[in-house]
């Protein structure tokens, strides 16, 4: 019997950035005044591509200027990680996509964000519809993996301080983000995949992030052909300085950057 094999994934960077960006309003740290385009760092999301299906991964306030900026046609679905505006604010851009490809997008998220969805975005989801906006497919999810047309997606359950996050592993790629704690029987679904995303927020411990060397331990002990790292301040350093002190495998995320996972 053939082995089964995953198609190839293409995984393009939206953002990189913490809540407030990099550069940092009024900021001028060395990071901040950085002319190396990689030290510029929108709010964090990324574009999975797969079987000719597109997915983004959070919606944050940059989203708008990301699908100009990467040229995006086509929009299957939106997957959240949480609620936090950062990861949610640009839902509402996602009415172009509605108006032009004439179809409903479909968001999928557990039921906690998607209460907090409709609470922050009333408008879309009242009674009398409001002419002009976004028009969704809601799917509540839970711990259990699930399929978008035939795509799997098997959620990977986080914790954000206090606050329940969900990762997500595609077929060899995975991607945590917002993460302080994630339990070993968690890790075990992760176990396997040949390319990692984990959030690293600063080299310092922080209450609801991983730092630097916190997301580096867990991905050494994983073992992935490749670790990321991306919801990243300008507290962790210039981004050429820092990937210089990072295992081989591991390396800083920047906006724009494309990776096939095969």
């Amino acid at each position: 019997m053939s082995k089964t094999t995953n198609p190839p994934i293409k995984v393009t960077f939206l953002g990189t950035g913490t809540s407030i960006g990099v550069p940092v309003i009024t900021c001028d740290c060395p990071v901040c005044i950085s002319t190396d385009q990689r030290d510029k760092r929108m709010r964090t999301s990324a574009m999975v591509e797969v079987n000719g299906l597109t997915f983004v991964i959070d919606c944050g306030p940059d989203f708008r200027h990301q699908m100009l900026r990467e040229q995006v046609l086509n929009l299957d679905a939106v997957i959240f990680t949480h609620e936090h505006r950062d990861h949610i604010a640009g839902l509402d851009d996602v009415r172009a996509f509605n108006y032009v490809l004439n179809k409903k997008i479909d968001i999928y998220g557990t039921a906690q964000v998607m209460e907090a969805i409709r609470i922050e975005f009333p408008y879309i989801f009242s009674e009398t519809r409001y002419f002009g906006a976004p028009q969704l497919t809601i799917h509540a999810i839970d711990d259990k993996p699930f399929s978008i047309q035939g795509i799997e997606f098997i959620p990977i359950r986080a914790i954000h301080e206090k606050l329940p996050v969900t990762g997500y592993r595609i077929g060899d790629f995975t991607y945590i983000t917002d993460a302080s704690f994630i339990s070993d029987e968690e890790l075990e679904k992760v176990k396997g995949s040949k390319v990692i995303v984990l959030n690293a927020l600063r080299n310092s411990k922080h209450v609801s992030h991983f730092s630097v060397g916190e997301a580096v331990d867990i991905l050494k002990k994983l073992n992935p052909e490749a670790g990321y790292l991306t919801h990243l301040s300008h507290f962790v350093g210039l981004h050429e300085d820092v990937n210089k002190k990072l295992p081989d495998f591991v390396k800083l995320a920047y906006d724009g950057l494309e990776v096939i996972v095969k």
